[in-house]
């Protein structure tokens, strides 16, 4: 008993790091095609950006992000003219962290704000 309680001691905290990890990852890719999304919106659309909260069941301009990812997309006008600035913020239930693309970098903090890495 007492091997067994030292090997469940050390495997799941490991396994519950692994999936948040797993977890960050997906908000991550969800970002990036986020992204693509939006410039070829703008690209149809004279620079313009499209706002909205997407997740697998209700996606925005057909963006669809991974299962349980909600993906918050916020367009601006920059500086009164129809050109504009967009922001996405990606979280996930089971995770205490989320992550932020905001001017082609992505920003990944815990609940308490504690940075955990910045991405390009």
């Amino acid at each position: 008993m007492l091997v067994i309680g030292v090997l469940a001691g050390v495997a799941v905290p490991r396994y519950t790091g692994a999936k948040d990890k797993a977890l960050v990852a997906a908000m991550r890719a969800d970002l990036h095609v986020a992204a693509i999304y939006e410039e070829q919106y703008a690209t149809e659309n004279h620079g313009q950006y499209f706002s909205g909260i997407a997740t697998t069941d209700a996606p925005v301009n057909g963006f669809a992000p991974s299962a349980g990812v909600t993906v918050t997309l916020t367009a601006t006008s920059f500086l009164g003219t129809r050109l504009g600035v967009w922001s996405a913020i990606a979280k996930h239930p089971k995770s205490e962290q989320s992550c932020e693309l905001r001017t082609g970098v992505i920003t990944c903090t815990t609940d308490s704000g504690s940075p955990i890495g910045i991405f390009h």
